[in-house]
């Protein structure tokens, strides 16, 4: 069994073409355990219920967006060990300052490649195979 069909991931994101794209290229990457939120407050629902070892979040988001869901990830004990990825189309390094000062351990710029999201979860689990 490969590192990639171990760990739970959960997708965060508010567009349904973006998690299903996210859920395809994590499937050809070989997760098998992969769910879906529309939104930060529905992130923290799964979270607490059952706990994920990989967090890929948009940052743009209703309700509550990925730095807001990642402080809310990173401040609950249950959940606070997930790698956590935040997704954004945005170029914003103040964006991305912020949120590997509160915990991110990666992120992965949209629109992204299957090997640019290979890399960024290999930087943080090492490799997948």
């Amino acid at each position: 069994m490969s590192i990639a069909e171990k760990i739970k991931v959960l997708i965060v994101d508010d567009q349904v073409t973006s998690r299903l794209l996210l859920s395809d290229a994590l499937t050809q990457l070989g997760f098998k355990q992969i769910t879906a939120a529309g939104d930060g407050e529905q992130g923290m629902k799964i979270m607490a219920e059952q706990p994920h070892h990989l967090v890929i979040s948009d940052f743009n988001m209703p309700k509550m967006d990925g730095i807001g869901f990642l402080q809310a990830v990173r401040s609950n004990p249950n959940t606070k060990k997930a790698a956590f990825i935040i997704l954004t189309a945005q170029g914003d390094r103040a964006l991305v300052t912020k949120a590997a000062q509160l915990g991110a351990n990666n992120v992965l710029a949209k629109p992204f490649t299957i090997e640019k999201m290979k890399a960024a979860i290999e930087a943080v689990f090492g490799a997948l195979k």
